[in-house]
C-alpha cells in the first residue's frame, strides 16, 4: 500500500527536494539542480506564484521509507495563452515500482480535476526556463546543469499511467566544421552588410545587460512564442534570469546582432558548463563547490548553448549565420572540446538546421507526454 502525502510542511518539504539526491547517489550523469534555488518553490515571494498555483506530493511504503516524488503545476499564463484547461506535471521521480507511479500521477490528476482541468502534461516546469522533458534516449550521457537526468524505466513507469507523446526535443554535441577556412566568418560578415547589420558590443557584462536586456527579452518572447509550452516573460522571470547571467555569463560567449536602429535581430548566449562542478556537493554551494564552479566559469570545457533566437520576420534571411560563426569562434578557442545544444524541439526545423553546419552528434532525446482526464 503505498501512501501519498502533500509536502506542506517543512520536514515533508525537505524530504520532495532530498529525494533525487539520494535516488540518484553515486549515478554519474545525473546533474542536480542548486539546493537553494530548489528551496525557493516554497517560498511566498516565489517568482512564479504570480501567475502559478502548484502541489508537492510525497510517496511512502508501508514501512515509511520514501519511494517516490511528484508536483502538479498549474500554469494560469500558459493555459490562456494556448487556450487550455491544464496541468503540468514536474519533478516526477520513483523507485522502479508501477505501484509507486500509478499512486503519485493519481494524487496529480485528482487536483488537475479538482482545479477543473481536463489535461495532464509533462513533465513540463513553470516555465521553458525550468528543467523539461523526460529523458527516453542517452541514459549513458551526462546532464547538463539546465536539464533533467532519469532512470531508462522512468518511460515505462509513465506511459503505464496512460500518458503518451505530445512532443519530443533532441540534444546534440556540437564540434567544429572539418574545414577551417573562415568560410562562416566570410558568408555572416557578407549577409550583415547587405541587410546594414552589425555586432552590439559592450565593455563588460554589466553594460551588456544595461544595453540589450530589454532587447533581447523581447525578441526571445516574440521567437519563442509559437514554440510549445513556453509563456510570456514576466518582470520577475527577467529578473531571475538577469540575476543567473552575471553569475556565469562571458562576453565572449554571447554576442546580438543590431540592426541599423539599433534594434536586436538576433542572439546566441552560450554558457560554461558547470555540471560537473555542482555533482560533487549534490547542489549545495560548498567553499569547495564555490571553487569548482568559479574555475568551471573561467576555464570551460564544455559549452551549455542557453538561448538562440532570431526575430521572425527576419527569420528566412541568413542572419543566423552570424551565431553560426560566432559558435565556431567559441568552439575553436583553447581548451573547449564541444558545445551542447540542451533540448532543440524536433520539429522546430529552423534550430535543427542551425546545427548541420557544424559536425553534430545527436546524442539524447526528451519527451513531453499527455493524457486527457
Amino acid at each position: 500500500m503505498i501512501s501519498i502525502i502533500k509536502a506542506e510542511t517543512r520536514k515533508e518539504r525537505k524530504r520532495f527536494i532530498d529525494f533525487p539526491l539520494k535516488l540518484y547517489k553515486g549515478n554519474p550523469y545525473f546533474v542536480p539542480p542548486l539546493y537553494m534555488d530548489e528551496k525557493k518553490m516554497f517560498k511566498k515571494d516565489f517568482v512564479y506564484n504570480d501567475t502559478c498555483e502548484a502541489v508537492y506530493f510525497n510517496a511512502y511504503d508501508e514501512e515509511g521509507s520514501m519511494v517516490g516524488r511528484i508536483s502538479g503545476i498549474l500554469q494560469k499564463a500558459a493555459n490562456e495563452k494556448y487556450g487550455d484547461r491544464r496541468v503540468r506535471f514536474t519533478r516526477f521521480d520513483s523507485i522502479d515500482d508501477q505501484a509507486v507511479a500509478d499512486a503519485l500521477f493519481k494524487a496529480v490528476e485528482d487536483w488537475a480535476r479538482e482545479k477543473g482541468m481536463d489535461t495532464v502534461c509533462g513533465p513540463l516546469g513553470f516555465s521553458d526556463l525550468e528543467r523539461e522533458g523526460l529523458l527516453v534516449e542517452g541514459f549513458d550521457q551526462l546532464a547538463t546543469f539546465e536539464e533533467q537526468y532519469n532512470f531508462e524505466y522512468y518511460k515505462t513507469l509513465v506511459e503505464n499511467c496512460g500518458y503518451v507523446k505530445e512532443v519530443d526535443w533532441t540534444e546534440s554535441k556540437l564540434y567544429p566544421p572539418e574545414r577551417n577556412d573562415g568560410s562562416l566568418e566570410r558568408i555572416s560578415e557578407k549577409i550583415l552588410k547587405r541587410y546594414n547589420m552589425h555586432i552590439g558590443t559592450a565593455k563588460n557584462v554589466n553594460e551588456f545587460i544595461e544595453l540589450y536586456a530589454d532587447g533581447f527579452f523581447e525578441l526571445l518572447d516574440r521567437s519563442y512564442e509559437h514554440l510549445y509550452g513556453t509563456v510570456p516573460f514576466t518582470d520577475g522571470m527577467k529578473k531571475l534570469m538577469l540575476d543567473n547571467f552575471r553569475l556565469i555569463i562571458d562576453l565572449k560567449h554571447c554576442g546580438v546582432v543590431l540592426d541599423e536602429d539599433d534594434n536586436i535581430v538576433c542572439l546566441g548566449l552560450c554558457f560554461p558548463s558547470i555540471a560537473k562542478a555542482v555533482q560533487k556537493s549534490r547542489g549545495h554551494l560548498t567553499p569547495a563547490a564555490l571553487v569548482r564552479l568559479f574555475w568551471a566559469i573561467k576555464h570551460p570545457k564544455v559549452l551549455d548553448l542557453g538561448l538562440v533566437g532570431i526575430d521572425p520576420k527576419w527569420a528566412n534571411h541568413g542572419i543566423s549565420v552570424a551565431v553560426s560563426a560566432a559558435l565556431e569562434r567559441m568552439l575553436r578557442e583553447d581548451g573547449i572540446e564541444y558545445a551542447e545544444t540542451n533540448p532543440n524541439l524536433e520539429e522546430n526545423h529552423l534550430i535543427q538546421n542551425q546545427w548541420k553546419r557544424f559536425r553534430e552528434v545527436k546524442h539524447k532525446r526528451r519527451r513531453s507526454y499527455i493524457k486527457k482526464l
